[in-house]
């Protein structure tokens, strides 16, 4: 599933293309998305500027002036810039028709992602009210992430995972920045000192700007905006190499299952 690196290596891509432009129509071929995309589309955006084009943890948030549009690229989603003769093949089930002889495709194989339109405060829709902060951001300091966790049983990994506490923070990501800070991935969030949550916050923002500019991970499905892979994954510190000695110490890398989820780590290196 893409995550936020992914998402924001997307947007910059896409922003790139989109910002000033017209979108002369609409094209949907599938609307049975995880929400039905709505069929009133095309009469809400056509003629419409792109006013910008941004990021909510894994949401792009298309700005038309009149409203925004949702996007999301679920598991297996792609936006892509290209020519408005492309023809459409089996997945694509989105186009957005724009004014300089290009479209933008959203190509979603299993149909999880999602197209949806809010005329109101983005904001304020259902989907992104109750967000944390983002992790790239000011907001998500070492003094919130310790108050945040105060109490807390649950694992750090677990937490750090929770968009209610701080957004964009996936599975892969949170294994990566969890070694770089030393933390074991089982630690209960409430043991957490505050130097340990400097040190964290630290590490998942190093973690996150460290795979943005290497355009993200790319294990299955995902490319940018312009048909391209990610490159992350050639620098993984644990992620996915249960078995192989720690790159630090030598020690056999770790792997257990916390909340369905596999997790990662040096027992050495960890604590």
């Amino acid at each position: 599933m893409p995550e936020l690196p992914e998402v924001e290596t997307t947007r910059r891509g896409l922003a790139a293309h989109l910002t000033g432009l017209t979108i002369a129509d609409v094209v949907i071929r599938n609307a049975s998305l995880r929400w039905p995309i709505p069929k009133n589309l095309p009469r809400l955006l056509r003629g419409r500027t792109i006013l910008a084009l941004k990021r909510r943890a894994k949401y792009l948030l298309m700005d038309c002036g009149n409203g925004t549009l949702i996007l999301h690229l679920g598991m297996s989603g792609s936006l892509r810039i290209l020519p408005a003769n492309t023809p459409p093949e089996k997945h694509d089930h989105f186009d957005l028709m724009l004014g300089n002889g290009t479209l933008m495709r959203l190509r979603d194989p299993r149909r999880f992602g999602a197209v949806l339109w809010h005329s109101g405060d983005v904001h304020a829709h259902p989907l992104l009210a109750s967000l944390g902060p983002e992790p790239l951001e000011d907001d998500f300091n070492a003094r919130y992430l310790y108050q945040a966790t105060r109490g807390r049983s649950v694992s750090i990994k677990q937490c750090i995972m929770d968009n209610r506490v701080v957004v964009g923070v996936g599975n892969i990501y949170a294994n990566e920045a969890l070694y770089r800070a030393g933390i074991k991935p089982q630690l209960a969030a409430g043991k957490l000192s505050l130097p340990r949550c400097a040190r964290l916050v630290g590490e998942i923002r190093a973690t996150l700007a460290e795979a943005i500019k290497l355009g993200g991970s790319t294990l299955r499905d995902f490319v940018d905006a312009s048909g391209q892979p990610g490159y992350f994954q050639q620098t993984y510190w644990v992620y996915g190499r249960a078995g192989e000695p720690c790159r630090r110490c030598g020690a056999i890398i770790k792997q257990i299952k916390q909340g369905q989820r596999s997790s990662f780590y040096c027992l050495s290196c960890q604590k």
